[in-house]
Order: structure tokens, then C-alpha cells, then sequence
């Protein structure tokens, strides 16, 4: 079975084919028309999917050297995303499905990040595992106890942690999106320089919370303006310490949740998933090494390529439960919000 999987949740357009045989080929789209407005515009995205989408599933029709009547299936992103972005992409998804008179389906975008570490050999996962989503729009930490059988035990209060790292980067002069800058910007710098804050949710422990430690950012910021000190090692070092404190709040409530499940039963966490955008940072994997080795726990993360907003997990996803039978209603909707919890679950071939 090949299936065309498509994704437009924000302002990436991406499509690719996942078929038995694995990943044949994908194409990314990245729209730069948001960059001077600080943030992504719904309105342009929804614009640039419309016109961007069937260019990029001809070349890849023609890079995967197959007919578009060799597709059997089609697999779109309904949601968690930008309600106009998800518009165009599901009624593409519908079209081409109806043109071709083939099966559809709904794919949770969130499901595609979680399951992205298993494109390769979905047969590696073993479960119970824990799991943490990290990008521009969620920060989710998950139990995972078979496939579509997801818990959410924490998630953030605020901001992502993705949008934290955006939000900082304007702090630091970086424009947007500026998280992966602001990550190279923290090479040349000191992370133990300033003491930021680690934010605590004091009744809800494995929850997160980013937006206070990005508003300490920017009064230490102003302090340092003031007093005549700002100069750009010290940019460096903010970002430096700034990402630090990132990546041990998430990586603190991975330690807490792997440790309560060892007190509380006998079915240990067998590996951690981390994936989405922010699963790309080196120093966020450099402290995975660690903690791999601490807990002598397996980890599971996505390769680079497929880190951000990509079209080869939505692919990916959707063979998977179609090999299942599953299929989805023509009259599904797309929505805004799409709580991963919800999804159903289901088998996958022996």
C-alpha cells in the first residue's frame, strides 16, 4: 500500500509517500513570507499551502518514479494546527481521495511527531514508554501503552517550549522564528553565567511552565542595559543559560515521571520518545545521553530531516492505521484543537 501523506498545520507544506516498503520520498515547503511580521499570518499560510501543495506532490509523484494512480491511499492532517491551514490541506487530501477513488484519513498532527522515531522500524517499539512532545505549539508529556494508547501526564501551562525559545530569540535580537539562532547563539556561551529559573507547578508536578522564565530573561535584560553591561557575550551567555534552563525543566519531569512509574509498578517505562521541533537541540540530546544512561532506559528520536512540521509522519501514521482498516468519514472536519488522548487505538501488522 503507498499513501500520500500531507501536512499544512502551520506554515510548512509538505507531502510525501510512506508505503510497505517504507519511506520513498518527501518534500518540505517552508514559507519565509512571515519572517518581517514576527509570527506566522494565518491568512499567507493558507494562501501559500494553496499554491505551494500541487506543485510539491508533482515532484513527488515524479521523485518516487511511480503514476498518481499508483497511490492507495491518502492520509492528511485534520488538527492540531491553524484552522485555515488545515482547511486547505484536508480538502486536498478529500479531493485527491475522491478523484482517485481511494481511502482517506485523519491524521493527528501530534501523533505524527510522537510516532516519527519509528519510521524506519516501527517493530522497535516496546511498550509501556514515556513520552515527550516539544515544539513551537505543545509541550506534552504522554504514557504510551500501545499504539493509540496515549496518557497525557503533563503538559505546559503557557507557552510551549518551542514558542519560549521564539519569544526569547526577539529578546536577544535574533527576529523570528529564531529558535534554532538562539540555539546557536548558546554555543559561544557560558549557560551558567546567570542563574535563571527552573518553574515548578507546585500541584501539578510533570506540568510545565516557560512564560516566567522567559519574563526573567527580559528583566535581566533591561538590568543589564541599565547598568551599561549588555555587551555580546553577554547575548551569548543569556542564550547559553536560557536554553540550560530549557532543557532541564523538560528533561526534570522525564527523571520524575520514569521514577514514579518505578515506585508505583512493575511495568517500568521500557524507552522515552522525544520528538517535535525542539527534539533537534543538541543540548536538549546531549542530556537524553545522559539520562539514557542514568535510567538505562532506551531512546527513541526522530532523525533531523523529520524534527519539524513534516508530511513523512502524517504518511507514516496513516499506513499504519489503514494497514489496520481504518478509514475516515469524507465529512470529517479539520479542527483547531485535536486533544491527542482522544485517539483510538489500534493494531498494527505482526
Amino acid at each position: 500500500m503507498l499513501v500520500l501523506g500531507i501536512e499544512t498545520s502551520c506554515d510548512e507544506s509538505a507531502v510525501a509517500i510512506y508505503g510497505d516498503e517504507g519511506l520513498l520520498s518527501q518534500k518540505i515547503f517552508t514559507q519565509n513570507s512571515h519572517t518581517k511580521y514576527g509570527g506566522v499570518v494565518p491568512e499567507l499560510a493558507s494562501r501559500d499551502h494553496l499554491s505551494k501543495l500541487p506543485i510539491l506532490i508533482e515532484d513527488i509523484i515524479k521523485q518516487s518514479n511511480i503514476k498518481m494512480a499508483d497511490i492507495d491511499a491518502i492520509a492528511y492532517t485534520a488538527g492540531p494546527g491553524l484552522l485555515g491551514s488545515l482547511v486547505v490541506g484536508t480538502m486536498f487530501g478529500k479531493t485527491i481521495s475522491s478523484i482517485l477513488k481511494v481511502p482517506s484519513l485523519a491524521v493527528n498532527h501530534m501523533e505524527g511527531h510522537l510516532l516519527s522515531p519509528f519510521i524506519e522500524d516501527y517493530k522497535k517499539a516496546q511498550f509501556p514508554i514515556l513520552a515527550l512532545l516539544v515544539s513551537g505549539g505543545h509541550t506534552l508529556l504522554l504514557e504510551v501503552n500501545g499504539w493509540g494508547e496515549y496518557a497525557v501526564l503533563g503538559e505546559s501551562m503557557d507557552d510551549a517550549v518551542g514558542e519560549a525559545f521564539d519569544k526569547t530569540a526577539k529578546l536577544l535580537d535574533l527576529g523570528y522564528p529564531g529558535g534554532h539562532e538562539l540555539s546557536k547563539l548558546a554555543q559561544k556561551g557560558n549557560p551558567f553565567r546567570f542563574d535563571l529559573p527552573r518553574p515548578v507547578v507546585k500541584k501539578q508536578p510533570l506540568n510545565f511552565s516557560f512564560s516566567g522564565l522567559k519574563t526573567h530573561v527580559l528583566y535581566e535584560i533591561m538590568r543589564l542595559k541599565k547598568e551599561g553591561i549588555w555587551y555580546e557575550q553577554s547575548r551569548f551567555d543569556m542564550a547559553a543559560s536560557f536554553e540550560l534552563a530549557c532543557v532541564e525543566s523538560l528533561l526534570k519531569r522525564c527523571y520524575d515521571a520514569i521514577e514514579k512509574k518505578e515506585k508505583t509498578s512493575n511495568n517500568i517505562y521500557k524507552s522515552l520518545i522525544v520528538s517535535g521541533g525542539v527534539s533537534a537541540n543538541m543540548t536538549l540530546r546531549r542530556h537524553l545521553d545522559i539520562l539514557s544512561d542514568k535510567k538505562n532506559i532506551d531512546i527513541f528520536i526522530p532523525e533531523l530531516s523529520i524534527c519539524t512540521d513534516n508530511a513523512a509522519m502524517i504518511a507514516f501514521v496513516g499506513w499504519l492505521r489503514m494497514s489496520a482498516g481504518e478509514r475516515t468519514d469524507n465529512q470529517v472536519a479539520p479542527r483547531a484543537r485535536w486533544d491527542i488522548g482522544t485517539s483510538t487505538k489500534f493494531a498494527v501488522k505482526p
